[in-house]
């Protein structure tokens, strides 16, 4: 009798679309199975022949935590290209990157959780270099861009599966997992959301992840807006991944809810499909989801539509049909893509004829990063490295490059007049360099075989390196930083400042006629021991810091024997700004300061070479020439040498406001763009430098602006003309404006397309767009949905938000405004028109908002154009908790106070009414909040 083989079971039917093969393979996993799949590390399921899978592998600009890729710039420089075209070919060489790997180390995962789209609304957020734009369009513009390289073009196939950071409203690191962002319906819809919905809506997203804060006073581990609004956008199945640890948050940091069973069904419900949690241990999920299911908190379908969401990304990679999507690693393509970014992302910002560098200039290359090609977090490990020093030697020569790093060079003595001392690493442990002569810090940071500082009567000339805040690392003459490991021992065992804690960081602290030198990572104090250096908790080495030489010194010798000084300044992206940790200042730290205001006083011909991951406020007026880039990746240095060579001119745009002062900046966590008149969309100051700022090295010309509006939409054309003598880069920018807004606060200017324009001397080229009228419309909160208002709008193109260069006016025909119909509706209380001294707050803990005062106990609320019809008798509020509600008409108008009900819960709504005659008509609505209440609605009737 002849064997047949079992047939092949639907999940396997390539001939069969995904959603079938899909429910074919959910039918056939156990419950178990299923429950096993929610967390981050799925395991195989051999009896189907399913193997394991995992959710999440960094690749913001490049594939990071696996070891050698191919390094690109960080995404805000990636940003500053306004250049989509480059992007979608940065995140397809990251993708192929991505699958070269996985070939090799099946710990790289294809669903990758890139790119980070969370708008750069405050530039002291510290993950500032993580995002591409403070402008929504523009963030979803990159955003898709990336998000389309990352998919690959397979037309059926996706290379990888990218995951949108951070839903929702996140831009600090302070008190990042308890904080709520007050964030009111305008904001919501103009800004928030709207870099997510164009990128998931332009079809190259798996799915999102939310953010650790809360919005409205409930955590986005639950946010009624994943339903509500992501799975609206697109057809597709779309994987919500949580933050790391964030499920746990919801019980343990949070308090938000009482059990670890409820939070997880709670998430799950809300729309999480994938729980990060407790590292590669599942076990503690499942067991939570296993206890929701048998509490009836769950139902197996609840499981099932969060498994089916990870089963349609993993049948979109191929994984069911042996189809793998070809990579390829570290190709001459790759590395010329790398130096080309790093090339198109600086920007140059001022410039009064210094730049371009003449050839046979004699250049003084000074600063703490001229020697430094510095990663991230999320970043790689170099496969290559240029530093701008080493650029300017390959470009200039070296016999006409000089170098000053500008640090002070000191030694620490001991009370008994001894000197820390480092000591040699021995021969044989020593890691070998790499080929480009860097140590590889994983092989050296928390090393304990290496010998701990010791002291000898002469010590060791150490480097200081002042980070600001101070904040400073230590250095060896051989290059390696001073760490401390898990034993608690000194060693110089660092190649750079690195790890989530960073374990190469101290403190000078001023004690007696000395100082002690606190550890950051652990908080402790040096200790000089008989068994070497060492950090403890009790007894502290007082040391005498004596200085060889100051940084400033060096430099200022250095810049009076060069003809142009490059002072190459910024920050390390481990220090001071980073994931967990926001800026405190927009300054540049005092050390670099100096060693600028030192250079330029030695020698007038100064260049500022800003290399940073974010903006700072440099008093710029004695110097001639400005440039600023994010770090750059792996050919950073080669990328700027040929900026200042003029061999590329700059391209590169700010992609966001570059404030003058601090007192120029909201408050961190005021998320409230609109009223408090932040990003170049409202801000009303003068910028040091405004969105979309950027020189170039020839002059561009616009002119024969059109615009007409028909058929639902405008079309725009001008002319853009290279009026100098070189082939260049612009950047046509076109912005709106409602010229006649109504009371409703509307965007001093809005960006609505650009374009990036290569032209050679003399070339003009007509750029055209065509806009939906969508693109003028705002969030009506009297309608609770959008609008376009009727009226002229201010057409206004240049080359920077700031810089307009023509301009004309289009007259758009749209919807009249309506006033509230609040004998029907009421009003919703956060659909405020105006605000002082409100928060946003959750109505219940799965859905709504309600307002309550702020800090001091009291707020008011505006709300315009309120339709009593014939005339109202009584009003009537819904409220939590105790305190007094005063609702007045008009101002001097009718007024009624309510006091609310006994305190109670602040879910615990009651609903209580007063007389309030007021004539019929339109009115303006005042809500004055006194105590610890909430309140979720006002309602009139007649």
């Amino acid at each position: 009798m002849t064997a047949h083989p079992p047939p092949t079971p639907p999940f396997r039917d390539p001939s069969l679309p995904f959603a079938k093969r899909v429910d074919d393979l959910l039918s056939r996993l156990t419950l178990d199975e299923k429950v096993s799949f929610l967390h981050q590390f799925v395991p195989a399921v051999e009896r189907l022949g399913v193997a394991a899978f995992r959710t999440g592998q960094e690749a913001l600009h490049g594939v990071a935590w696996m070891g050698p890729a191919t390094v690109f710039p960080q995404a805000v420089g990636l940003g500053a290209t306004w250049d989509p075209d480059l992007v979608r070919r940065v995140g397809d060489a990251v993708s192929q990157e991505v699958r070269a790997m996985r070939a090799h180390d099946d710990r790289v995962g294809l669903n990758v959780w890139s790119p980070t789209v969370n708008l750069l609304r405050h530039p002291l957020w510290g993950r500032n270099e993580e995002g591409y734009s403070e402008d929504p369009r523009l963030t979803s513009v990159i955003a898709t861009a990336y998000t389309r390289g990352l998919r690959g073009s397979h037309p059926i196939f996706w290379r990888t599966a990218p995951v949108l950071k951070h839903w929702l409203a996140h831009n600090n690191e302070t008190d990042r997992d308890t904080s709520s962002a007050s964030v009111r319906p305008r904001v919501l819809h103009e800004y928030d959301l709207r870099a997510f919905r164009a990128t998931v809506e332009a079809g190259a997203v798996a799915g999102v992840m939310p953010a650790y804060n809360l919005v409205n006073g409930r955590p986005n581990h639950l946010s009624p807006y994943l339903r509500a609004h992501l799975r609206t956008w697109t057809e597709e199945d779309l994987l919500v991944c949580s933050d790391a640890g964030a499920p746990s948050n919801l019980v343990d940091s949070e308090h938000y809810l009482d059990s670890h069973e409820g939070a997880t069904a709670a998430a799950l419900l809300a729309g999480v499909d994938s729980f990060t949690d407790h590292g590669t241990d599942s076990s503690r999920i499942v067991a939570r989801v296993r206890g929701a299911l048998e509490r009836g908190l769950l139902t197996e379908a609840d499981v099932d539509t969060a498994v089916r969401h990870q089963l349609s990304v993993r049948f979109r990679l191929g994984e069911f049909d042996d189809h793998v999507e070809p990579g390829a690693f570290d190709t001459p393509e790759h590395r010329a893509l790398a130096q080309e970014a790093a090339e198109r992302a600086i920007v140059l910002l001022k410039n009064e004829g210094l730049l371009p560098l003449a050839p046979g200039t004699r250049v003084a290359v000074v600063g703490l990063l001229a020697d430094e090609c510095k990663l991230d977090w999320y970043s790689g490990a170099l496969l290559h490295r240029s530093t701008p020093l080493e650029g300017m030697y390959e470009r200039f020569g070296a016999e006409r490059v000089t170098f000053a790093e500008g640090v002070d060079r000191v030694r620490f003595r001991t009370p008994d007049g001894t000197f820390l001392h480092v000591l040699p690493a021995p021969e044989a442990t020593a890691p070998a360099p790499g080929a480009d002569g860097a140590l590889d810090p994983a092989l050296l940071a928390g090393r304990t075989d290496l010998p701990p500082l010791a002291q000898d009567p002469v010590g060791t000339e150490l480097a200081l390196v002042d980070w600001g805040e101070g904040v400073l690392t230590l250095r060896a003459p051989d290059g390696r930083y001073l760490s401390v490991a898990e034993d608690g021992y000194v060693r110089a065992s660092a190649d750079q400042p690195g790890g989530w804690v960073v374990q190469e960081t101290f403190r000078l602290e001023p004690y007696g006629h000395g100082h002690l030198l606190r550890h950051l990572g652990t908080g402790h104090h040096v200790q000089v021991a008989a068994d070497g250096v060492k950090v403890a908790e009790e007894n502290p080495t007082v040391l005498e810091m004596t200085v060889a030489e100051r940084g400033e010194d060096a430099v200022a010798r250095t810049a009076a024997q060069a003809d142009v000084v490059v002072v190459v300044a910024g920050n390390d992206p481990h220090i001071n700004g980073r994931e967990t940790q926001d800026r405190t200042t927009l300054r540049l730290p005092a050390h670099q300061e100096r060693l600028l205001r030192a250079a330029r006083s030695a020698n007038p011909h100064t260049v500022l070479a800003l290399t940073s991951a974010y903006p700072y406020a440099v008093e710029v007026s004695a110097l001639p020439a400005v440039l600023w880039t994010a770090h750059g990746g792996q050919a950073a240095g080669t990328a700027l040498a040929r900026v200042l060579a003029g061999d590329v001119s700059p391209s590169g745009r700010l992609p966001q406001t570059w404030y003058a002062d601090d007192r120029d900046l909201p408050g961190l966590l005021d998320y409230d763009v609109i009223g408090s008149r932040q990003t170049y969309l409202y801000f009303e100051g003068t910028p040091l430098y405004p969105f979309g700022h950027g020189l170039s090295y020839t002059s561009f010309a616009y002119g024969d602006l059109t615009a007409a509006a028909a058929d639902g939409s405008v079309r725009v054309a001008f002319a853009v003309t290279n009026t100098g003598d070189r082939p260049a880069a612009e950047v046509a920018q076109l912005y709106s404006r409602a010229a006649a807004p109504s009371t409703t606060p509307r965007p001093r200017r809005e960006l609505l397309a650009h374009e990036h324009l290569t032209l050679a001397p003399g070339e003009t080229r007509r750029v055209t767009f065509e806009l939906p009228l969508t693109d003028f419309e705002f969030w009506d909160v009297a309608q609770n949905r959008r609008r376009l208002d009727p009226g002229p709008y201010d057409l206004l193109v240049g080359a920077s938000s700031e810089d307009v260069r023509l301009r004309t006016t289009v007259i758009l025909d749209g919807e009249p405004a309506a006033p509230r119909a609040v004998l029907r509706r009421g009003l919703p209380a956060a659909d405020f028109d105006e605000q002082s001294g409100i928060e946003i707050v959750d109505r219940t803990k799965v859905s709504g908002d309600a307002v309550t005062p702020s800090a001091d106990g009291t707020g008011e609320l505006l709300y315009r154009d309120c339709d009593f019809g014939d005339g109202v008798t009584t009003v009537s509020v819904t409220v939590a908790g105790g305190g007094e509600v005063e609702v007045s008409v008009d101002g001097t108008g009718p007024r009624a106070v309510l006091p609310a009900a006994p305190p109670s819960g602040p879910y615990d709504y009651t609903t209580l009414t007063t007389t309030l005659t007021a004539e019929g008509g339109v009115h303006d609505v005042r809500v004055g909040l006194r105590g610890p209440l909430r309140l979720a609605h006002v309602g009139f009737s007649g």
